[in-house]
């Protein structure tokens, strides 16, 4: 039980030193890499983000990663990043990686197939709808389940305004 709540000063200065290591890393990383290394886009961005925290995490409080180890570590998962955003360029392979956005509601009509898939419940998507500011559910033109996991609401007051189809292109309905 005492060990749990002993560090030594050789530890304590191990730790400093790879933490800072390893923030300097993410950091350089980040900025060569880009943003997209840490956004809600997919997910293998989410793979990503889980990676890094290992790893942090692992060269951080372990002594069997090297600091040489944990950035060499990094650097691959933040090429395999790079390598995923090149590729999801091909359909084949976006599709293999990516979700595929979901129509929840097709104008004011419940889409109760798809809450399902999504595993949404109406309590959700009411949830979304007030935040979205929607006073009517006649003013909703669409609300999709994005590939973040984020929910979009489209909507407005003019009854004659459609979505344009260029936004749904991708959406399964």
């Amino acid at each position: 039980m005492e060990k749990l709540f002993s560090i030594s000063n050789s530890e304590v200065t191990s730790i400093v030193i790879s933490a800072i290591a390893v923030y300097v890393a993410v950091i350089l990383y980040t900025r060569v890499f880009g943003k997209r290394s840490f956004s809600k886009m997919s997910s293998f961005d989410f793979a990503m983000t889980v990676a890094i925290g290992s790893l942090i995490a692992s060269t951080i409080l372990t002594s069997s990663v090297s600091i040489t180890e944990g950035v060499l570590g990094l650097l691959v998962v933040y090429v395999l990043q790079l390598t995923a955003a090149y590729f999801r360029r091909f359909k084949f392979f976006a599709n293999t990686i990516d979700n595929t956005p979901l129509l929840l509601m097709d104008g004011p009509s419940i889409l109760h197939e798809n809450l399902a898939k999504a595993r949404v419940t109406e309590g959700d998507l009411r949830a979304k709808l007030r935040e979205s500011n929607v006073l009517e559910l006649s003013q909703v033109r669409a609300v999709i389940f994005e590939t973040t996991g984020d929910i979009a609401v489209l909507h407005t007051s003019e009854e004659s305004q459609e979505v344009e189809s260029w936004l749904l292109k991708d959406v399964m309905k």
